[in-house]
């Protein structure tokens, strides 16, 4: 667990995708979050959280019940959970829960405490995502469509770069984490970030990382430079579809093409309707894809500056997925003047930031929409 005087984060790893909830709870004011399980392993299952002083003191891991395991977050301040999500296993990293908690009112918490209250008298207690466990829960949790974004490059891979040395990976990265605040504060979306700190991720980690998690979609975001100082603009890419086919680079080590769509068809379908189905996928796919990208340049035409066809198709790797509609965000040039003092300003920023986070939801709304 990660402290800041501004936020904090709980991390859980699971043996496997199980179900959660969490509770507020007073006397003294506490976080509780519990997950479904039958036995747990923590090396330290009680003490303080790493990081700065902020607004939990102590922390306790316990076997709750048969099958519920509770880590209870003692407040210092009061708190409540900005967003929970659960995340595949991933490479070598085991399948986690990860709760963002931010700080609230004395106001807002004590509103939490009693909605808890209210349903734990009128639910038996159960343990899942969107009921109420045992001694009590926030109201119950509704499924969110889940975004994944992607701040380019990161750790050894800069990005680019400007003569004074500021970096396309830090730029995309603060922008990543505002679009984040805003997507979840929409309280519509779970968010999900491929990195959110200086972390080197290979391309296919990232379109890998979205697949595993059944992404609703998955936006990458990027700054780039180019060799002719006078273009400058945003811009929003889909895949090509003309391009290379390179599928077989995103799937992963041991997985074939009737893997992609599993769920879709019977293990022994002949090679060629597994080809046909495919081929559907990927249509389907590219059609949501360019409706997002659609979606986002009109909310970025009236306040940001767009290059000439915004809407734009290019053999981007992370936009490979079979299965997740996937566009690149080019926020802007480095090397260009005016988009660099754009990309380094906060106003501009939040802007940019705010039409992105209009652009998911119209499109969202879009397929809300009866034909």
């Amino acid at each position: 667990m990660t402290v800041t005087p501004e936020r904090a984060r709980l991390v859980v790893d699971l043996a496997a995708r199980t179900e959660f909830s969490f509770v507020s709870m007073s006397g003294p004011d506490r976080l509780a979050v519990d997950v479904r399980a039958a036995t747990m392993s923590v090396p330290e299952p009680s003490g303080k959280p790493g990081g700065e002083e902020g607004m939990i003191s102590e922390y306790l891991v316990e076997q709750a019940g048969p099958d519920r395991v509770r880590t209870t977050l003692t407040l210092s301040a009061p708190a409540q959970v900005q967003q929970a999500y659960v995340l595949a296993a991933f490479e070598d990293q085991p399948a986690r829960l990860v709760v963002d908690i931010i700080p609230a009112t004395a106001e807002e918490f004590a509103t939490n405490v009693a909605k808890a209250l209210e349903v734990s008298t009128a639910v038996a207690p159960a343990v899942t995502a969107s009921s109420t466990p045992a001694g009590g829960s926030e109201l119950p949790l509704a499924t969110k469509p889940l975004v994944v974004l992607d701040p380019g490059h990161g750790g050894i891979d800069s990005g680019a770069e400007t003569a004074k040395g500021i970096k396309e990976k830090d730029i995309v990265l603060a922008f990543t984490l505002r679009l984040q605040e805003l997507l979840v504060d929409s309280g519509r979306f779970d968010v999900a970030l491929t990195r959110d700190d200086d972390t080197f991720l290979r391309l296919e980690e990232r379109v890998a990382l979205a697949r595993a998690n059944k992404a609703d979609i998955f936006i990458s975001i990027h700054a780039d430079s180019f060799q002719q100082p006078q273009i400058r603009g945003a811009s929003v890419y889909t895949r090509d579809e003309n391009a290379t086919d390179v599928l077989d680079k995103v799937l992963a080590d041991n997985e074939n093409k009737t893997d992609v769509i599993a769920g879709f068809s019977m293990p022994q379908m002949a090679p060629q309707v597994v080809d046909i189905l495919l081929d559907l996928m990927r249509r389907e796919m590219r059609h949501h894809s360019f409706s997002l990208a659609q979606s986002i340049v009109h909310q970025l035409e009236p306040s940001v500056e767009l290059r000439r066809f915004p809407v734009r198709q290019a053999d981007f790797f992370v936009l490979q997925a079979p299965d997740v509609p996937s566009v690149l965000v080019e926020l802007g040039f480095l090397s260009n003047a005016d988009d660099m003092a754009n990309l380094m300003q906060g106003d501009w920023q939040d802007r940019t930031a705010e039409a992105l986070a209009r652009g998911i939801s119209t499109y969202f709304d879009s397929l809300e929409m009866p034909e």
